[in-house]
């Protein structure tokens, strides 16, 4: 049975060169109607779980959620997904570094209005204020990651920087650590601290 994850594959597979009958095909056996472009895995699992915890299920209402491999492939995700191509709403959320990116690949894509929601820094950046950093170090030690970090934080490289640019930087440092990370530091939030790209993004759903 054709889920929403068969599509993404068929997007990431048509992304790099591959056929765009599948992508179509699904999309229209799907009733997609939107596209959520994020620059990694770890925005995702952000994303997905801010949802899930309002009760929503983006894909049962036509939204994938898509990791496009960093910002620089925006502009071929969404030719390929937007007004000229399969003619989705397209949306998003960027690194403030990132903005450009976003923004020509709106363009290019004729995408009449730039609906994408930038991060200070980045959104792990926005979590960790808003949860504050004695928040994430507790919530890091419930996760089993406490030696770990602490090993990181005496490291020399990491003397004199910020607390929340260490812990940033810590989440980094394992394959896999940020995504889990993602989905941990917003399940944590109360409702009224969500970082306000994030809530924009799926408020505009």
């Amino acid at each position: 049975m054709a889920d929403m994850e068969s599509f993404r594959e068929a997007v990431t597979a048509w992304a790099a060169g591959g056929p765009p009958a599948p992508a179509r095909e699904l999309a229209e056996r799907l009733s997609v109607r939107a596209a959520v472009l994020l620059e990694g895995a770890s925005d995702v699992a952000a994303v997905d779980a801010l949802a899930a915890s309002r009760g929503r299920d983006l894909a049962a209402e036509g939204v994938c959620v898509l990791s496009i491999g960093g910002a620089m492939s925006v502009g071929r995700y969404a030719g390929l997904l937007g007004p000229s191509g399969l003619g989705l709403r397209l949306t998003g959320l960027c690194d403030e570094a990132e903005q450009g990116y976003y923004a020509r690949g709106w363009e290019r894509a004729g995408a009449t209005r730039q609906e994408f929601f930038v991060c200070t820094a980045d959104l792990e950046d926005e979590l960790i204020r808003a949860l504050g950093v004695t928040r994430v170090e507790e919530l890091i030690e419930s996760e089993g990651d406490l030696r770990a970090l602490q090993t990181f934080l005496r490291q020399p490289a990491q003397q004199g920087r910020p607390p929340g640019r260490r812990l940033r930087r810590f989440l980094g440092t394992k394959k896999g650590r940020k995504i889990h990370y993602g989905r941990v530091l917003v399940e944590a939030l109360d409702p009224d601290r969500i970082p306000a790209p994030l809530d924009a993004l799926i408020r505009g759903l």
